[in-house]
């Protein structure tokens, strides 16, 4: 069973928990360390010999457009982050149409390869938010990965589908969600699709719970991770305990963590693993 390796391709103060850390100095100039992170994911993926599905925050690509080179050079889906890592759910339906517009025509004008899948910054299309769906749609997206089915203080369906659906249809076509990985367990869905959880926990719990969908259920999971996750030596500010050890803990056994999940599992692309060309 061939499962997918996701990527979020964005800067360490990108991350919502890190603005909301620092409050009022998140509007500050922080150094790039983008680069660096990438290289390492890209070097961990070529050592595994994975292809990954790498949705780019377009700020980044803007700004590091061999990045994007490199990934589609090296057989990495690109997909879109959005623009400038702002919630959907503190977006106009405008306002959203520009923001993915944006990052869609400079990433495939960098890339020079076709973008059509999406995922949300913090998984943030919610209950109020289903009009980004229709939008998604008519702007030439396939397929969406921003639903996470879990119980989560900031985001999060558990009622949602586990495994790819079609969440919405119009005249341009329907759109396919492939919701992040959880495993069913005594009634309740654990989350073993990457993220924080993969950091600060043991990775046999996640590698584990991944083999026991691939068997028990016969259908792939979705596994994300940051390449700020991979920068422990990124720069470190004060913010209180709790977005401390949410942004921070676990950076410096990441690398070799998602090694030894690579070396357990097979992974591969999110378009190749809904069969879209």
């Amino acid at each position: 069973m061939v499962n997918v390796l996701s990527v979020d391709v964005e800067e360490y103060y990108h991350a919502t928990i890190f603005r909301e850390g620092i409050g009022a100095r998140a509007a500050g100039t922080f150094v790039s360390r983008v680069e660096e992170s990438m290289d390492r994911v890209l070097a961990l993926l070529a050592d595994a010999d994975v292809r990954a599905t790498c949705f780019v925050l377009g700020e980044v690509a803007a700004a590091h457009p061999a990045i994007v080179r490199k990934i589609a050079g090296e057989g990495h889906e690109v997909a879109c982050h959005g623009y400038g890592h702002e919630l959907v759910s503190r977006q106009s339906p405008e306002e959203f149409r520009a923001d993915i517009g944006r990052a869609r025509r400079l990433l495939e004008d960098i890339a020079g390869t076709s973008v059509i899948g999406y995922r949300a910054p913090s998984f943030s299309i919610g209950a109020g938010q289903t009009w980004a769906y229709d939008i998604l749609l008519e702007e030439g997206f396939r397929y969406d990965s921003s639903v996470y089915p879990i119980v989560h203080d900031r985001y999060g369906d558990p009622g949602a589908p586990r495994f790819p659906y079609d969440v919405w249809r119009n005249d341009s076509g329907t759109l396919v969600e492939f919701p992040i990985g959880t495993a069913r367990v005594l009634g309740v869905n654990l989350p073993i699709g990457g993220g924080g959880y993969f950091r600060l926990l043991p990775s046999t719990l996640t590698w584990l719970g991944i083999r026991r969908v691939n068997r028990q259920d016969r259908r792939p999971v979705m596994f994300y991770f940051h390449p700020w996750e991979l920068d422990p030596g990124q720069p470190r500010f004060r913010m209180p305990w709790r977005h401390r050890v949410r942004h921070y803990v676990g950076m410096r056994r990441q690398a070799a963590k998602l090694s030894t999940l690579l070396r357990h599992l097979a992974f591969g692309r999110a378009r190749d693993a809904l069969r879209l060309p």
